[in-house]
C-alpha cells in the first residue's frame, strides 16, 4: 500500500527563526522522516508554524485536501499555554484512537519516569486518513513511529471500510 505522509513542524521558535531568515535546527522532523522513509512511506515536511491553533489547524486540512493519506504535527503538545496542537487536532477527529496516547504514555513512563504524564499526543481518522500530534523532542518522536509506524497500512484499511 503505498502512503503519503505529510507532517507538519509546531513550534513558535523555529517559526520566528524562520521568518528572520535565521538557521535553525529541527532534529525531531529530521527523525521522523528518517524513520517513515526507511519503513518506506513517502514522507514530505509539509509547513512549519508557530503555536497557532487556527495556523494549525488549517495546514491540517490543507495536507489532507492535497491527498496525504497520514498528517504528523510535531510539537505543541505539552501543557504550557502555547500548546495547542492536541487543541487544533481533536476538533477535526472523525474517531479518535485513544490507545495511541495510552501506549506512547506507558512506554514513555518505561523510559523517562513519571514526566511522559505531561506528553499530550492524540490520534484518530478523518475521511479514511490518520491525524497524529506527536511531543516535539526527537526521542519522543522515535518512541512514538516506532510504536505505531508500521501498522499505520492497518490503520488505514481499517479507517476505509
Amino acid at each position: 500500500m503505498r502512503v503519503r505522509i505529510g507532517i507538519v513542524r509546531s513550534s513558535t521558535s523555529r517559526f520566528h527563526a524562520m521568518s528572520r531568515g535565521e538557521a535553525y535546527v529541527d532534529d525531531s522532523t529530521e527523525v521522523a522522516m528518517k524513520l517513515l522513509s526507511e519503513m518506506n512511506y513517502e514522507v514530505e515536511r509539509l509547513a512549519l508554524v508557530g503555536d497557532d491553533l487556527e495556523g494549525l489547524r488549517g495546514e491540517i486540512l490543507k495536507a489532507l485536501s492535497a491527498g496525504f493519506d497520514v498528517v504528523i504535527v510535531i510539537g505543541g503538545t505539552g501543557i504550557s499555554k502555547r500548546d495547542v496542537s492536541v487543541e487544533a487536532v481533536r476538533p477535526l477527529l472523525e474517531k479518535e484512537i485513544e490507545g495511541f496516547g495510552e501506549v506512547f504514555r506507558m512506554e514513555s513512563y518505561r523510559r523517562i519516569g513519571f514526566s511522559a504524564v505531561l506528553s499530550r499526543c492524540v490520534a484518530g481518522v478523518k475521511e479514511g486518513k490518520m491525524i497524529m500530534a506527536l511531543p516535539g523532542s526527537p526521542d519522543a518522536v522515535e518512541t512514538a513511529l516506532r510504536l505505531v509506524g508500521r501498522e499505520i497500512p492497518h490503520i488505514l484499511h481499517v479507517a476505509r471500510t
